[in-house]
């Protein structure tokens, strides 16, 4: 218990003099789940995963299709609203940006709403999406998502808080206009970066 809460406050001091804490957050070695409501099953025989919306022509793999798109790997930190951060995780899955050559998104489009299970939903700006890190994942540490973690598919977005990066994710929906999500339909900030601490929509208590 004490080596443990050692090697936390090492870790944080490291992190915090490297500038990749943000304000508000400590350190855990751990990886908390947090989620609302169950977590669902999975079918390989009956799950997809859809692109549609402003889009030039919609796109829906299957399970067993999913997994031949080419994947990269990459190493990121996560910053959950509730507080804590978890450095160098490592996600592999196929790159959002590698994927947008296969559906050629029309100009119009601004925004991206992800569709999950059990119709949860959360928004992102498309430029947001485009950055080198954002992935969908289905390996966390070199192996499959663990259920709690959003196995088969999650959506990972280091650089906002990680309810963004929603999990069981289904669908991307793309849009002229931004529409909230779950989360930010219950008072989280529509753009949740963590440095500069967007947790919560103003003037709306947490709960």
């Amino acid at each position: 218990m004490l080596h443990d809460f050692l090697n936390r406050r090492e870790e944080e001091k490291r992190i915090k003099e490297a500038g990749r804490l943000p304000p508000g957050q400590s350190v855990t070695l751990k990886f908390p789940v947090l989620h609302y409501g169950r977590v669902p099953g999975f079918n390989p025989a009956t799950w997809s995963f859809r692109i549609f919306g402003e889009v030039e022509a919609e796109k829906c793999w299957t399970w067993v299709e999913f997994l031949q798109l080419p994947t990269v790997t990459i190493t990121a930190d996560i910053h959950c609203v509730t507080g804590w951060s978890k450095f160098d995780t490592v996600w592999e899955g196929p790159r959002f940006r590698d994927l947008m050559p296969l559906f050629a998104v029309r100009p119009a489009a601004r925004h991206v709403i992800v569709h999950a299970e059990e119709g949860f939903t959360t928004n992102l700006p498309l430029e947001v999406l485009l950055d080198d890190d954002v992935l969908l994942a289905y390996k966390f540490g070199g192996k499959p998502l663990e259920p709690d973690h959003g196995y088969p598919l999650r959506l990972v977005v280091p650089r906002r808080y990680f309810w963004k990066s929603a999990k069981w994710v289904r669908g991307l929906e793309f849009s002229v206009e931004d529409r909230p999500g779950f989360w930010e339909r219950a008072g989280y900030h529509n753009e949740g970066d963590p440095f500069k601490e967007e947790r919560y929509q103003p003037q709306v208590s947490r709960f």
